[in-house]
């Protein structure tokens, strides 16, 4: 039983380190439609306060718990349940693509 939670544990803790090190993959050269100029100048600002608007928007240990869902509870159901979505990046993307940039993850 030690061994289970322990491995439930660390897995959760990689599974969080990967959401927090999410960076979206911006095309600088194309436009999104938004604007009518390019906003490529912008990408380093509001990559940083995107970043810090996602991180201000979720809870450590809801999305923790959804690691441990998706990880330990769906392969003990034979992945037959649905898979949380982890609220982190689609927050960050969704940021960045309302400043105007493309955003291809």
């Amino acid at each position: 039983m030690r061994v289970k939670m322990m491995i439930v544990i660390v897995a959760s803790l990689t599974l969080l380190q990967g959401c927090a090190t999410y960076k979206p993959i911006i095309d600088s050269n194309g436009q999104s439609g938004t604007f009518n100029e390019s906003q490529a100048k912008n990408i380093t600002n509001d990559l940083m306060l995107c970043k810090k608007l996602a991180e201000d928007n979720t809870n450590t240990l809801v999305e923790t718990g959804k690691a441990v869902y998706n990880v330990w509870w769906r392969a003990s159901t034979l992945w037959l349940s649905d898979k949380l979505e982890y609220n982190y990046p689609k927050i960050y993307r969704n940021c960045v693509k309302g400043r105007g940039h493309s955003v291809v993850n």
